[in-house]
């Protein structure tokens, strides 16, 4: 895989240049404002096995969590909170996700936040021989193979 072909790179494409992780970009569409999980895996071609969306929580204590999950999957938030030995966790709004994580809804990127939070990916990704995640912007998606 090499590094991305795109014009401006983003937070998530700096973080993995500066580390040496390879990865590819795909870029899609968004002016006809599909931009949930399962539409964008269509649009790059994708199974949505191999997609995945990432959904920003907030536990009972106050801290901030990070879910890697299939587009096509929904977010058991007990299960959820259980992984991450917390009481509850709900989902943050949209509207907070520049202020916690400097992207946007359908532009949020698990690599490159503005803050590391404590990242889950669901378990079927280790089955996978890669994963496709947002590029950190809308319109772009990155492909990580798993290294070993």
């Amino acid at each position: 895989m090499g590094k991305s072909k795109s014009k401006s790179k983003t937070n998530a494409m700096r973080l993995l240049d500066s580390e040496g992780i390879p990865y590819q970009v795909q870029l899609y569409t968004v002016s006809d404002g599909l931009i949930d999980g399962v539409s964008v895996a269509k649009k790059v071609g994708e199974d949505p096995q191999f997609v995945f969306k990432t959904l920003v929580t907030q536990g009972h204590s106050g801290e901030f969590y990070v879910f890697v999950v299939p587009v096509a999957e929904e977010l058991n938030l007990k299960k959820a909170a259980a992984t991450v030995s917390e009481k509850k966790v709900e989902m943050i709004h949209v509207k907070r996700h520049p202020k916690h994580t400097g992207y946007v809804r359908g532009g949020c990127s698990p690599i490159g936040m503005k803050k590391q939070y404590r990242t889950v990916i669901d378990a079927s990704a280790r089955s996978l021989d890669h994963i496709i995640v947002s590029g950190g912007k809308k319109g772009t998606q990155i492909i990580l193979a798993w290294m070993t």
